[in-house]
């Protein structure tokens, strides 16, 4: 599969001055800048920026990126699921997962999150992808925000929706162990049917085996 990138970019005010908000970028324009040091949501940040330069390289891996003049504030990635999760259970080659999204404390309340996913979507090539993000109440910043897991569950629909992600049910046993938790899916108006139909296999991936069990008896 041909993994194209378009460039895409928009700005967002904020009282702290314009932010760019651009990508998909390549680890050597990458390079080129800070990468804040309270980015730490995943790993320490010098880690984490890494990890987000080996993405941007892979050919499906892309990187959005929210910046000042000189310093990342904020960033989402795409790739492949990983080889141990369920949803690489197909290998399939259109779907693609939303792995991070992360912004600064005080660039938060500024619109950067759904801002990095509108100019993930700018892209017309995402339009071959199935794009998933799991969401799980643990890794939420309830403490610091003050949300009741529920209010903090209304605002990531709300942010995920600004870049088309909508929740979509499934059995898989991590997300189904807390009613917070959610797959969130984008399927591209260019994804086949044959996908689609694997895809929603894969959704119900638990129910699907109890069935091909249950006729091989």
């Amino acid at each position: 599969m041909n993994h194209t990138k378009e460039y895409h970019s928009l700005t967002r005010p904020t009282s702290s001055g314009i932010i760019t908000i651009e990508g998909p970028l390549p680890s050597a324009k990458l390079k080129k800048y800070h990468f804040h040091e309270q980015l730490t949501a995943f790993r320490p940040p010098d880690k984490q920026f890494e990890a987000v330069l080996s993405i941007a390289d892979f050919p499906e891996g892309r990187i959005i990126i929210a910046r000042t003049e000189d310093t990342i504030i904020g960033y989402v990635t795409y790739l492949y699921p990983d080889e141990l999760e369920r949803w690489s259970e197909f290998n399939m080659e259109d779907l693609i997962e939303l792995g991070a999204i992360e912004v600064v404390p005080e660039y938060r309340g500024a619109r950067i999150a759904s801002g990095l996913l509108e100019v993930s979507m700018m892209d017309s090539f995402m339009e071959n992808y199935i794009v998933i993000s799991t969401e799980y109440y643990w890794h939420w910043d309830l403490e610091r925000t003050e949300l009741s897991i529920w209010n903090y569950r209304k605002v990531m629909e709300k942010m995920m929706g600004a870049g088309g992600l909508l929740p979509a049910p499934t059995d898989d046993p991590e997300i189904i162990s807390h009613p917070a938790n959610c797959l969130m899916v984008r399927i591209g108006k260019n994804v086949s049917e044959d996908s689609i139909k694997r895809f929603d296999t894969l959704r119900f991936l638990q129910r699907h085996r109890y069935r091909n069990m249950r006729e091989g008896l």
